[in-house]
Formats: structure tokens, sequence, C-alpha cells
């Protein structure tokens, strides 16, 4: 077996390209990036502005009432001089939810409201973006990594939904080495510890697992640990369906006739 070897300057290349082709295939000239300050949203904005001019990339960031680390993002489209704009998602969260209560409190558990709740953000800010892409006639980069895929970190109908997924095939660690080869990029915000912004942990703290270990599970089939792998792969298997398209049901019985 031929060892994996990662070239992040090949790979930034060859993701330039690959925007270019499916720009020329599906007809399109604009992207619509979700900022929010961390390496993924950053690299893959600076992936779209060389591929596709830096007018033709518009950046969106969306708070959820306050975001503390706010800053960070408007330094991403400072820094690929980007147009951008900032839409505040706290009061379409608030809305949803005191609507969700207002005819039958107490309706649902408390601890489903919690992890649903958990989800209500990504969904919304999916929404700002899908709307602020037709109205541009852009399309969606999406810039969730392989890492968050395998181990279901993400949110389906949120962060999954996309035109393109631009770091997909690749795992968090590659994305940081890729994004250190992109002078135009602070190093700081390519190499800025994951947080989900919520609850004020990291994503690794969230995850119970190190992407390090992730990456190795994905590269070389295990990460050195049996206990951590099982952990891992029983993720993975939990989680594969927001990786995969949703199945189309058979009425005409062809699968029991064969």
């Amino acid at each position: 077996m031929k060892a994996y070897r990662f070239d992040p300057e090949k790979a930034r290349d060859n993701l330039v390209e690959e925007i270019r082709r499916i720009a020329r295939e599906q007809g399109f000239s604009k992207a619509v990036v979700g900022i929010s300050g961390g390496k993924d949203s950053t690299v893959t904005a600076a992936l779209c502005v060389r591929a596709l001019g830096k007018e033709n990339v518009f950046g969106v960031m969306m708070p959820d009432g306050e975001q503390k680390d706010i800053a960070d993002s408007r330094r991403v489209c400072d820094a690929l001089d980007i147009p951008h704009r900032t839409v505040n998602i706290g009061g379409m969260h608030r809305a949803m939810l005191e609507q969700m209560d207002a005819d039958d409190p107490g309706a649902f558990p408390v601890i489903f409201q919690k992890q649903s709740n958990t989800n209500v953000g990504p969904r919304l800010r999916m929404t700002v973006l899908r709307y602020i892409g037709q109205v541009l006639g852009a399309r969606l980069a999406g810039t969730g990594n392989l890492s968050e895929k395998t181990v279901g970190y993400c949110t389906k109908d949120g962060d999954t939904s996309c035109d393109f997924s631009v770091l997909g095939a690749l795992t968090s660690i590659e994305v940081v080495q890729m994004g250190l080869t992109m002078g135009e990029l602070p190093r700081d915000l390519v190499e800025k510890t994951p947080t989900d912004g919520l609850s004020g942990l990291s994503d690794e703290e969230n995850l119970g697992l190190s992407y390090r270990d992730i990456h190795r599970y994905i590269r070389e089939g295990t990460c050195g640990n049996e206990e951590t792998d099982g952990k891992i792969r029983r993720k993975e298997t939990a989680n594969m369906h927001k990786r995969r398209m949703p199945p189309v049901l058979d009425p005409f019985g062809t699968e029991k006739e064969q």
C-alpha cells in the first residue's frame, strides 16, 4: 500500500482549478461564503477569491446575537478585500423559539429543546446564505471539512447544505496545512482553535476526540488506539445520513423481484 503524502500547495492549486471548472460547467461566476472567522470559512473564501476574483466572492457574517470573535470575521473580509454584509440572526432565532412555545408551552421535553436549539443557528444561517445567493445569482460554497463530516460534527440542512463543497475531501489538519501556504491570510486565523461559538468549549472538547486522531483514522485506517478508533467508527456510522442524499424509496418492488 502506497504511503499517503499530502502536498498542501498542490491541493490548494487543484482546488482553485476545481472551483473554476465547476463554475464553467454550471454557468456561474459568483460565490457566497458564510464567514465565521474560523479556518474553514477563511480558507474557503480565499480559494474562491483565487478562482473567481475578489469582486465575485461575497462574504456574509451571521452572529446569533452577540459573537465575541466577530472581529475575526471582519479581518477575513478585509484581508481578502471582498464585498460583505453582516446579518444578525439573533432576532430570527428568538422569534422562532417564541412561536414554537406560544400555543403549547412545554410541549417538547427540555433535553430535546436543547439539542434542537443548538442546530437552529446553522439552519438559519443557511437560509440567509441561500437568500443572498439567489439575490446575487451566486452559488453557495460549502466550508465543512472531511474530519467534521466523518464524525457528524455538522448540522443536517445547515452547514452541510451547499452547491459545491470546497474542503470536503480534506481533513481539519490538512486544511490548516494548506491555509498556511496562502500568504494573503492572517496566520493566527488559519491556526485558530475551532470552537462552536456556543458552549465556550473547543470542537475537540465537545467531541471528546482530537482532530489529529480523526486525521490518522481517515488517512491511515487507525489512530493507533483501538478504543478511540471504535469511538470514531461509531460516530461515522451513526452520522452517515448527513453525508448522503436521502434515499428514494421504491414503490415498484424492483429490489424484491431481483
